[in-house]
């Protein structure tokens, strides 16, 4: 950013490789244990490199990454909570992150290179998904449900 500041973040994609990546690397720099393989399918709907110059991208992608991060808060907590009433699987975490994704049932069709929601909103959406989780709502059979899903992918 600093070398090549007018540079748009856009003509960068091909040595990022992904915008999630990047995002997610923001929040790694901050917290090296955070779980975004859990938050990884989210991203890859909605984040999309930005034609605005590289610095001005990186501050709006640090934002987002300190919004993951408030929003994993919330999921730790929200995780504590089924722990403490017995729950107990590795795949709590990205059973709760897929529960307050708003565009989990979202399909990309091919070709389609837009976000299924912008990034902010999305974000925005996940937090008050989680600050509203109902742990009456959650039934054990469900985790098994990930956890055969989650197998069946790796």
């Amino acid at each position: 950013a600093r070398r090549e500041p007018g540079r748009s973040e856009a003509s960068f994609a091909a040595q990022f490789e992904s915008a999630e990546l990047l995002t997610l690397g923001l929040v790694y720099e901050e917290d090296l244990r955070f779980g975004g393989g859990a938050y990884s399918p989210m991203l890859k709907k909605v984040d999309r490199f930005t034609t605005r110059p590289l610095p001005a991208a990186l501050r709006e992608r640090e934002g987002y990454a300190r919004r993951l991060r408030a929003i994993d808060v919330e999921v730790k907590r929200i995780v504590a909570r089924l722990q403490a009433r017995g729950m107990r699987s590795p795949y709590l975490r990205t059973y709760v992150v897929a529960r307050i994704n708003p565009v989990r049932f979202h399909k990309v069709k091919a070709g389609d290179s837009r976000p299924a929601m912008p990034i902010g909103q999305t974000l925005v959406r996940m937090m008050a998904a989680a600050k509203k989780f109902d742990l009456d709502k959650v039934n054990p059979g469900d985790l098994a449900f990930v956890a055969a899903g989650a197998e069946g992918s790796e």
